[in-house]
């Protein structure tokens, strides 16, 4: 297919390629799962987290995290709507992040609450760590704690 009209800088006539062009990924196609008719693009918020979650984190990462050094800290905050919050560690150094599902027991941390926790590094670069199989050992007392169905227990 050869259009007389389009020539290339050097004087030959360009020719469209026979075989039709696909685009793919990060192009969005019809159908496909990037893009839907009649749905909008996702928001930032709504795209998935980068931090390994205790479903999403590697088999060798989990079997180091398991195999570490069990660490104390305070629960310095936690969201349970945002789903995360920090841990102040005793030995002193930077606040540890803590995702709730990396959370073991039934109630949901509150500040000033002792806790256990081990160490798992956050790809990709593992720069920064994060804390895993935290267990809170000490309610903070005079505080209300809920557990994971909602129920209000005072400590």
């Amino acid at each position: 297919m050869t259009d007389p009209s389009l020539t290339s800088p050097s004087g030959t006539p360009l020719r469209s390629p026979n075989a039709s062009l696909t685009l793919s990924f990060p192009f969005l196609r019809e159908g496909g799962r990037v893009w839907e008719d009649g749905k909008e693009q996702p928001l930032p918020r709504d795209l998935p987290s980068p931090l390994p979650t205790k479903r999403t984190r590697t088999y060798s990462a989990t079997v180091r995290a398991h195999s570490g050094p069990v660490y104390k800290g305070m629960c310095k905050n936690f969201s349970r709507s945002q789903g995360h919050g920090f841990i102040r560690p005793s030995h002193g150094g930077e606040d540890i992040f803590v995702h709730i599902s990396d959370i073991e027991g039934e109630y949901v941390p509150v500040e000033g609450d002792e806790v256990t926790y081990k160490i798992c590094r956050v790809p990709p670069k593992n720069l920064k760590v994060q804390a895993v199989e935290v267990k809170i050992t000490h309610l903070n007392p005079g505080t209300k704690h809920e557990t994971w169905s909602g129920q209000i227990i005072s400590s």
